[in-house]
C-alpha cells in the first residue's frame, strides 16, 4: 500500500514537474519571439530611414545633374552668341526647379543653381575662347 501511494506521489510530482517545465518553455519562447520582433522592427525602421535618405540624396543628385546640364547648354549658347557672362540672366537659374519632384524645394533650388553656375562657367569658357581667337576672355570670372 505504501508502495502504491509513493508511486502515485512520485508520478504526481513528475507530472507537475513536466507540466511546469512545459509552461516555462512555451512562455520563454514567446518572450524570445517578442524580442526578435522588436529587433526586426528596429531594422525595418533603419531601412526606412535609409530609403528616405537615399531618396533625398537622389533628389539632390538630380538637382546637380539637371543644373549642370542646363548651365552647360545655356553658358555655351551665351558665349557663342557673344553675350556677357551672366548665369543669373537665365530663366532656368531664376526658376531653379527643372527636374524637381519632391522634397525641400528651397534646398533643391540652391543645389540646382550652384550646379547651374558651374556648368554655365564651363560651357561659357569652352566657347568664349573660340570666339576670341583663343585669347583669354576677361568678361567671365576665373574659378
Amino acid at each position: 500500500m505504501k508502495l502504491a501511494y509513493s508511486s502515485k506521489s512520485i508520478g504526481g510530482y513528475l507530472l507537475a514537474f513536466f507540466l511546469l517545465f512545459g509552461i516555462l518553455t512555451v512562455a520563454s519562447s514567446s518572450a524570445q519571439a517578442q524580442w526578435r520582433d522588436r529587433d526586426q522592427d528596429r531594422r525595418d525602421d533603419r531601412y526606412r530611414r535609409d530609403d528616405r535618405n537615399r531618396d533625398r540624396n537622389n533628389n539632390y543628385e538630380t538637382a546637380r545633374q539637371q543644373g549642370y546640364s542646363w548651365g552647360m547648354n545655356v553658358g555655351s549658347s551665351d558665349a557663342q552668341r557673344g553675350q556677357s557672362f551672366n548665369p543669373q540672366r537665365s530663366k532656368y537659374w531664376k526658376n531653379g526647379t527643372e527636374g524637381y519632384s519632391y522634397g525641400n524645394k528651397g534646398q533643391y533650388k540652391q543645389v540646382f543653381r550652384d550646379a547651374f553656375e558651374q556648368g554655365y562657367r564651363e560651357g561659357f569658357q569652352r566657347y568664349a575662347g573660340n570666339r576670341r581667337g583663343g585669347r583669354y576672355d576677361t568678361r567671365w570670372p576665373r574659378h
